[in-house]
């Protein structure tokens, strides 16, 4: 059955939203019980405001976008109004564990985040989260507070990364408030409405594994099976497919990251979505001069997280999964075996993320170059690229958008990406061979330029468009934050009144700095 919260106080427009956010519907993960979560109201937050919002995140979840305008918005959305909740109904944090850095880190938790509920619309249903709505019992020594910037981030970049194709949580809103917080300097909270189908990562099933909870450990698993990939109760071994849809998920997503030039900078095992989606909005960024070593996150001193390195972390974090799943695989075989060959059931399972990230990251290169047919020699050919982009820091996003002005039959087009490569002679032996090589395709060069143009964005969100907008909503200046959205809500088109937006950043960009410390 469903249980909404209680909507007493609400405006009629509010107290529909109330009605529409259940958790306690039947097969939610609330439901799981007390062993995966705690139930506690939000901390109260002082004097809310909205400082964005995502129109078409709530028509997604059924919501009329003009309840943003009502009085009661921000407390609701803030969490405010769960002190007055009835204990069955209120919202919840979910524990799991993880390897943080490659360190087993041990219980973690909802340090900061609550689940508020589900929303069921249009034949999906959707998991809201309040991040930043206060202490919880797995907070540790943290506030559970999260603040303005990195709320912000979170909200551009979940709605940007949207827009770019690549699966990701979404964002219904952010809610700030001039309540203090101290990081490195006071600064003042905020709290983002995260939306997902599920927000269960690779560290929920860490958690029972490391606690010899293989009863948990089953639920949890039977959760996610029966929620999102009932197909594997027709395998064999349902929980061993279970293992490998996630593996290829997270592959197929680490292969759109990459073609992007997007790092996430914590890919903590905590950090992982076992559906294969981007989650937890950190310290992340999109790479503007192309540095395949790029750190994005200047808490990680070591470069665990570097762009380079995100598809072998990815691989390391899938055979965490793996240990964490073992327990439960081999239903069929006999106990004296069972072990063993479950342990080579999980290996080749794990090898299907080489054998899907590859092609899978090759295939987008094609894309991105503009090449309809596969050929010998185009992986050579894109890595080539990559490698003067790296040694000359040409810009990520603008090289491969330029890309699409060149012309197989001649050099006129070359200009706009030639001009981004300090060394133009490495530039103009590799266009030569991309030349020949798109003299092979079929296709005019307008029809391949229109193609290119929806695969390479022209707007990412850079560090320094997101930090403009951090700054004017300190001086309580909106705009920028609902500006820069509606831009990156069409990455691929052209949008002559913000070419800036899609210009080389600026050189004090250089100095920003994004870190755990949010």
């Amino acid at each position: 059955m469903s249980f909404s919260p209680s909507s007493t106080g609400l405006s009629e427009r509010m107290s529909s939203v109330a009605d529409a956010i259940g958790n306690t519907r039947d097969g939610s993960f609330a439901q799981l019980g007390t062993s995966f979560l705690t139930r506690l109201p939000a901390a109260p937050l002082n004097a809310p405001y909205v400082v964005g919002f995502s129109a078409e995140a709530a028509r997604m979840l059924g919501f009329d976008p003009s309840i943003a305008d009502d009085a009661a918005f921000a407390a609701y959305f803030c969490g405010n109004t769960t002190r007055e909740w009835p204990s069955q109904a209120l919202p919840y944090a979910s524990v799991y564990s993880g390897h943080q850095f490659g360190v087993w880190a041990g219980q973690l938790g909802d340090g900061r985040a609550l689940g508020l509920g589900e929303v069921e619309h249009g034949g999906a249903r959707y998991e809201l989260q309040l991040k930043g709505s206060g202490r919880t019992p797995y907070s540790r020594m943290g506030d559970g507070r999260a603040v303005l910037r990195s709320s912000i981030r979170e909200f551009l970049c979940s709605e940007a990364m949207h827009h770019l194709g690549i699966p990701t949580t979404r964002a219904l809103c952010v809610i700030g408030s001039d309540q203090p917080v101290r990081r490195e300097e006071i600064e003042t909270a905020a709290v983002v409405t995260r939306v997902a189908p599920s927000f269960v990562r690779f560290g929920h099933f860490e958690h029972f594994y490391s606690n010899d909870r293989v009863d948990a450990l089953q639920a949890l698993a039977d959760h996610v099976i029966d929620r999102f990939f009932p197909q594997c109760r027709e395998a064999d071994d349902p929980y061993l497919a279970l293992l490998g849809e996630s593996v290829l998920r997270t592959a197929d997503l680490i292969a759109q990251w990459q073609a992007v030039g997007f790092c996430h900078g914590v890919m903590n095992t905590d950090n992982m979505s076992i559906l294969g989606v981007t989650i937890d909005y950190g310290p992340f960024g999109f790479v503007d001069g192309f540095d395949a070593n790029h750190i994005c996150n200047h808490s990680d001193t070591s470069g665990r997280y570097a762009y380079r390195m995100q598809p072998q972390i990815a691989y390391w974090n899938c055979f965490c999964l793996a240990q964490a799943l073992l327990p439960l695989f081999g239903a069929r075989y006999d106990e004296a075996s069972r072990g063993e060959r479950s342990v080579e059931d999980a290996q080749r399972v794990l090898e299907g993320f080489k054998d899907r990230f590859a092609p899978a990251l090759e295939k987008r290169l094609r894309d991105k170059l503009g090449l309809a047919t596969e050929r010998a020699g185009d992986d050579a050919l894109a890595n080539k690229l990559l490698e003067i982009m790296h040694a000359n820091r040409a810009d990520f996003t603008l090289t491969f958008r330029h890309l699409a002005r060149m012309s197989k039959h001649d050099a006129s087009g070359d200009a706009p990406a030639r001009d981004l490569f300090l060394d133009r002679a490495a530039f103009d032996l590799w266009a030569n061979d991309y030349r020949a090589r798109l003299s092979e395709e079929t296709r005019d060069d307008t029809a391949r330029r229109e193609a290119m143009n929806r695969v390479n964005p022209k707007y990412v969100l850079r560090n320094h468009l997101a930090e403009t907008a951090i700054r004017r909503a300190k001086e309580k200046d909106f705009s920028e934050v609902e500006r820069l959205a509606a831009v990156l809500r069409r990455p691929f088109d052209e949008q002559p009144e913000y070419e800036a937006y899609a210009a080389l950043p600026p050189d004090w960009a250089g100095s920003l700095e994004v870190s755990c410390s949010s």
